[in-house]
């Protein structure tokens, strides 16, 4: 049977004037792999893994072209235009992926970018996008613990944080007070560590190690400041937090953390107006 919307791994089963059919054993899965797709080199009864979706008549078709979102999964996409019927994004496929107006959490406009969630209709068995993306996640069977390092998407940002989805599956929350990096945008992709999983199902999320591990790592970004700064840095305890994370993108209390692990190895001095490079 054939993945719609996923990689396949197939065998090439013949070459016509059209392309290369290939199939997994099931005659009635075969697939065309168009001429401009073709390999220069290849043997029939080889293996090839290739994308495979619907085309403009909804027959499934294989690409060697690598789509910017997978079944199931979430991306930010472009609109390239809106019709009758929806909004058709660019999903790197000759063939724009639609995502109607119902499944639209606010009316799309054409050139703007939208996190979407590809999914397979039912009723019409398409291939098709929403921005309604609350309605994929799952915090009720939570598969994440705490600690633990988990791949985050940002999916939007309020007052209270940033909103992320936690490994294509779940939704948490990054608390704005947490955040010292100002060109986070809806869309990125990071890694983030689970902070707390609360008894109702949300997830607060941290986008630095906690505890100890994260002290390291720090002191590491203050040394690398200091060595672009000749050896000085105008910081210290008596810091503006905001100082702080225009120069470092770090808390007061992180960075407190993490010159003190410095001054203990003798690496900095710490004195009235800043901190030194110990050379």
């Amino acid at each position: 049977m054939l993945n719609i919307g996923q990689h396949n791994t197939l065998t090439i089963l013949r070459e016509t004037k059209v392309g290369l059919f290939l199939g997994n054993g099931n005659e009635v899965d075969d697939v065309l792999l168009p001429n401009k797709y073709v390999p220069k080199v290849f043997e029939i009864g080889e293996e090839i893994t290739v994308f495979v979706y619907l085309d403009h008549e909804e027959r499934p078709v294989a690409t060697t072209l690598v789509p910017y979102i997978f079944l199931n999964e979430f991306a930010l996409l472009r609109v390239n235009y809106i019709n009758q019927i929806g909004a058709f994004m660019d999903w790197g496929m000759e063939k724009d992926i639609l995502v109607p107006f119902k499944e639209q959490a606010r009316p799309m406009e054409k050139g703007k970018r939208y996190l979407v969630y590809l999914y397979m209709d039912e009723k019409t068995n398409r291939l098709v996008a929403s921005s309604k993306t609350n309605q994929f996640l799952d915090n009720e069977n939570i598969t994440v613990e705490k600690g633990e390092e988990v791949d985050l998407i940002i999916s939007h940002i309020t007052e209270i944080g940033i909103n992320v989805i936690i490994n294509q599956k779940h939704k948490g929350l990054v608390y704005k007070d947490e955040v010292y990096d100002d060109s986070i945008r809806t869309g990125d992709k990071m890694k983030g560590y689970i902070k707390l999983v609360r008894p109702d199902g949300k997830i607060d999320v941290s986008l630095n190690k906690q505890g100890f591990e994260n002290i390291e790592p720090n002191s590491e970004i203050i040394m690398n400041e200091l060595r672009a700064s000749r050896g000085f840095l105008r910081l210290n305890d008596n810091s503006n937090p905001e100082d702080i994370k225009t120069v470092l993108k770090m808390s007061k209390k992180t960075f407190k953390k993490a010159i003190g692990l410095l001054y203990k190895e003798k690496l900095i001095e710490i004195k009235d107006d800043g901190i030194y490079l110990v050379k």
